[in-house]
């Protein structure tokens, strides 16, 4: 397999930048319906340590993007699309804890770092990472 030009890898990383906001909301919209019921613009504020500013402006986006609605006094809601992308995102987190867990990484750097690298793998090795896995179990 040829490798690509460095120039690319780095596109790529802008790339996964531009939509790792986007992951991180819907993915924590979707904890805070399944835990609480619902999500407000200050329990994300809080999650995510920024001002009611910060989440208006992500929420916005969300809503242009097709991913979410927001209704007065009633909270923050994924659409369908939201939904399927905040399932998407969550397997993959939950694909790298447990990667970074198996391999002995302590917990807490764990979470930390799985925030991050998640939104860098690719699914190729996301796949890697639960092959990986699997064969974990079966030893």
């Amino acid at each position: 397999m040829k490798s690509q030009p460095k120039h690319e890898y780095f596109k790529r990383v802008r790339q996964d930048h531009q939509t790792e906001l986007v992951e991180d909301y819907v993915e924590e919209i979707a904890h805070l319906h399944a835990q609480l019921g619902e999500a407000r613009a200050s329990d994300l504020a809080e999650c995510f340590g920024v001002s009611a500013a910060a989440v208006s402006k992500v929420i916005t986006r969300l809503k242009r993007d097709g991913l979410a609605v927001a209704r007065p006094y009633r909270g923050i809601f994924l659409t369908e699309e939201g939904e399927a992308l905040a399932k998407r995102v969550t397997a993959r987190h939950r694909v790298v804890l447990d990667a970074l867990r198996a391999l002995g990484v302590p917990e807490e750097v764990a979470r930390a770092d799985s925030e991050g690298i998640e939104h860098h793998c690719s699914e190729e090795t996301v796949n890697a990472m639960r092959d990986f896995l699997r064969r974990q179990q079966h030893s």
